[in-house]
């Protein structure tokens, strides 16, 4: 099975809302490795690494989120990285 990373930013009402929480526990159960953290200017960037079903599985969750986010706009772009052990927020 061949490995991907994806770095996505997720636009919306995704801060304060349990988003980063979420996507944490969701990206655990596929057994995604990464981060989500909020940025400055409101949105929160998410780093996904795993099997490549797995991750455009996670990527297409996105646009959920948490049951109080209101995602707007996901981009994901592919990246060159390998980031060990659990999925973490930041």
């Amino acid at each position: 099975m061949a490995q991907v990373c994806r770095k996505c930013r997720v636009s919306g009402k995704v801060q304060g809302v349990f988003f980063r929480a979420t996507t944490a526990q969701r990206a655990n159960e596929l057994g995604i490795t990464g981060y989500a953290r909020n940025e400055a200017d409101g949105n929160v960037e998410i780093l996904a690494c795993g099997e490549s079903t797995l991750v455009d599985r996670f990527c297409e969750w996105l646009w959920e989120g948490s049951a109080y986010a209101r995602v707007v706009d996901v981009q994901c772009e592919s990246v060159d990285c390998e980031v060990p052990g659990d999925f973490r927020t930041l």
